[in-house]
C-alpha cells in the first residue's frame, strides 16, 4: 500500500468520547510530554502564577547499577518501553528509538548539545534538492540558545569552530578536555589543515573520577546525576515550585470545542481509566511522531484528516538525518579513553571551495563496548567484538535529511506506520569517504561502518512546519497551530529543515522562546491564564507526591 493511498483514505471513525470519565482534571495550562521541549517549557512557566500540569506516560527513570550495565541496557533493552512502530513501506515492525521516562530521551542521550549554526536557518541548496529558511534566523533565536546553555550547564569554547555562530556570551562551564588517545586525534586532524573542536555537552566530567562514572552514559541514563538531562535541570525545579507532574498518564485524543477553533479537553488513559484533562491551553511536546499521531488521531467527522491540519502537513516531511557508525580500528593500540564524546569537526558543514554542498557533522561516540557491538553483529563471537572495541575509536557521522512530503506517517489501525526513505545520500557518502581518509592518516588502518536505519529516530523532526503561509505549515513562527487558538507543540516537530546537529539544544531554546510569548498572555494581578473561552470548574488539579 502506498503513502499515497493511506494518506487519501477516509479516517476510521474517532471513538465517542466517555459520557463520564473517571475523573475530570482541570488546569491552567497542560502540557503533554516531558522531554527536552517539556521539560524546559515547564521550568519556563513554573513562576507564572498559572497552574500547570504536566503529563507524561511513563515514570521516572530508576538511578540503579543497571544504569551502567550493558548487557541490561543494550543487549536486554532494560530502559527501551515505546510500543512497536511499522515500516509503513514494508509492514515489517521496529523498536523506535523514542523512551517514555520522565525527562524523555534525554534521559538516555549523550548530553551533545551543539547549537545549530546561522546557515541552518536559510534557505540552503544541498545536493539532492532545497532545505527551507525557518520562518526565524538565528539572531532571534540567539538569546534563547543562550539561557537554555545556562539551564543544561553547557561545556564548550567559542573559537575552535570555524562554523560556530555568534555567542552574546560565552559558555557557561569550559569544555571538557580530550583524553590521550582522541587528543592524538584531533592532533592528527589539525596536521591534515582540519579544525577540530570541543564539543558543546551538558555533562559534569571534569575530572577521571567523574569520567569513570560517565563511560556509559551516551545510549544510557548516568546513575550518577552527572547528565544534564531534563528532568534533572528542568522538571526537578519546575515540580518544587508548583507544577504538577502526572506520570504514567498517555494522553489518547485532543477534544475540540464546539467552535471548532479551540482544544477544550484532552483524554488520557491512566490505570486503566479514563481521564479528561481540561485546560486553557494546550503545549504538545510528544515528540515529532507521537505528537503528529495525537492530531491525526483526533480526527472527526468535520475534521477527517486530524486536529490543525487544513495545509495537509501534520505528519508530513519526517526528517530523522542520514547517519554512520563509523569505527577507526588500530590493531596495536589500545583505546583507555572513559568518555570518548569531546571532539567534534564541521569543516564540511556548510558548501566550500573543496565542498559544492554541504557534507554534514563528525562527532565523537561515547566509547563503544562490545555489548553495544553485538547489538548490530549478533553472530560474532563477543571476544573478537571485545578485541575490536578496545582498539577501535568510534565517531557519528551526521548529513542533512531533506524534507520530502513522501515522508512522514501514518495511523492504520491505531499503530504508527512511519514512511522514510533517506535522500540526500551521495553527500553523506562523500562524508564517510573523507573521514576515512582521515582517521587512516591518523593511525587507523582499518574502518567498520554502519549506516542507520529507519530504527534509529531520536532526531526525527519536521511532522508539523513552522511557517507564516497557513496553506504550507502546521504552526504559526511561535508554533502555535495556525488552526487552533490555544494549541502549541515544541518539541521537533516545527522544524522546517533537520540542519546535521543534535536537535536537542534547540529544541530547548525554541521552548524558551514560545513560552514568553505564552507568558505576555499571563494577568499581571492574578497570574492566571486569559482563556479564548470558558471552561467550567469540573475537577480540582491533583497532584502526584
Amino acid at each position: 500500500m502506498s503513502w499515497k493511498t493511506i494518506d487519501e483514505s477516509p479516517r476510521p471513525e474517532t471513538p465517542a468520547e466517555p459520557a463520564y470519565p473517571d475523573e475530570v482534571i482541570h488546569t491552567d495550562i497542560a502540557i503533554i510530554g516531558s522531554g527536552m521541549g517539556g521539560g524546559t517549557m515547564a521550568y519556563a512557566l513554573k513562576d507564572s502564577g498559572a497552574k500547570v500540569l504536566l503529563i507524561e506516560r511513563g515514570h521516572r527513570l530508576p538511578a540503579e547499577p543497571q544504569n551502567s550495565d550493558l548487557d541490561e541496557v543494550y543487549l536486554k533493552g532494560r530502559y527501551k518501553n515505546a510500543e512497536s512502530w511499522f515500516n509503513g513501506r514494508t509492514g515489517e515492525s521496529f523498536k523506535p528509538g523514542v523512551y517514555y521516562w520522565v525527562g524523555g530521551n534525554t534521559k538516555v542521550y549523550g548530553a551533545c548539545l551543539p547549537r545549530f549554526r546561522a546557515s541552518d536557518f536559510e534557505e540552503t541548496r544541498h545536493a539532492d534538492g532545497i532545505s527551507p529558511a525557518w520562518p526565524f534566523n538565528y539572531a532571534d533565536l540567539e538569546p534563547y540558545y543562550t539561557r537554555a546553555e545556562k539551564l543544561f550547564k553547557v561545556r564548550g569554547q567559542i573559537g575552535e569552530d570555524p562554523t560556530e555562530p555568534v555567542h552574546s556570551e560565552g559558555y557557561p562551564y569550559p569544555a571538557l578536555d580530550h583524553e590521550p588517545a582522541i587528543q592524538g586525534l584531533a592532533d592528527s586532524l589539525r596536521s591534515q589543515g582540519l579544525h577540530p573542536f570541543r564539543m558543546a555537552n551538558g555533562l559534569d566530567a571534569d575530572t577521571p573520577e567523574k569520567r569513570a562514572l560517565c563511560a556509559t552514559s551516551d545510549g544510557a541514563p548516568n546513575e550518577a546525576g552527572l547528565k544534564s538531562d531534563a528532568e534533572k535541570v528542568a522538571i526537578d525545579p519546575a515540580v518544587e515550585a508548583g507544577v504538577a507532574l502526572m506520570t504514567d498518564t498517555k494522553v489518547t485524543r485532543l477534544v475540540l470545542g464546539a467552535d471548532g477553533r479551540t482544544i477544550v479537553a484532552a483524554l488520557a488513559e491512566r490505570n486503566d481509566q479514563v481521564i479528561r484533562i481540561e485546560a486553557a491551553r494546550f503545549i504538545l511536546a510528544a515528540g515529532a511522531v507521537n505528537s503528529a499521531a495525537l492530531l491525526l488521531g483526533s480526527a472527526t467527522t468535520e475534521h477527517p484528516r486530524g486536529l490543525a491540519n487544513s495545509s495537509g502537513l501534520v505528519g508530513r516531511n519526517y526528517m530523522v538525518h542520514n547517519s554512520t557508525f563509523f569505527i577507526g580500528i588500530n590493531p596495536f593500540k589500545v583505546n583507555r579513553t572513559l568518555w570518548q564524546k569531546t571532539l567534534g569537526l564541521n569543516d564540511w558543514y556548510e558548501a566550500g571551495p573543496t565542498t559544492p554542498y554541504p557534507l554534514g557533522n563528525l562527532q565523537m561516540l561515547g566509547k563503544l563496548r562490545a555489548s553495544m557491538l553485538k547489538m548490530a553483529r549478533t553472530w560474532a563471537p563477543t571476544p573478537i567484538l571485545k578485541a575490536i572495541s578496545d582498539r577501535s575509536i568510534d565517531i557519528y557521522l551526521t548529513t542533512e535529511d531533506l524534507p520530502r512530503r513522501s515522508n512522514g506517517i501514518s495511523i492504520v489501525n491505531g499503530k504508527i506506520h512511519v514512511w522514510w526513505e533517506p535522500n540526500n545520500l551521495e553527500p553523506h557518502a562523500e562524508l564517510v569517504r573523507r573521514v576515512r581518509r582521515a582517521v587512516r592518516k591518523a593511525g587507523y588502518p582499518a574502518a567498520l561502518t554502519q549506516r542507520m536505519g529507519i530504527e534509529t529516530n531520536s532526531h526525527q523532526c519536521g511532522t508539523a512546519v513552522a511557517g507564516d503561509d497557513p496553506r504550507t505549515s502546521v504552526l504559526t513562527p511561535d508554533c502555535r497551530a495556525h488552526d487552533l487558538e490555544n494549541l502549541w507543540i515544541v518539541d521537533s516537530s516545527f522544524f522546517p529543515s533537520s540542519a546535521a546537529l543534535n536537535p536537542a539544544l534547540t529544541i530547548a531554546a525554541n521552548a524558551l522562546r514560545v513560552a514568553d510569548t505564552i507568558l505576555k498572555d499571563l494577568s499581571p494581578r492574578t497570574g492566571s491564564v486569559h482563556q479564548p473561552h470558558p471552561t467550567p470548574q469540573l475537577g480540582a488539579l491533583r497532584r502526584e507526591p
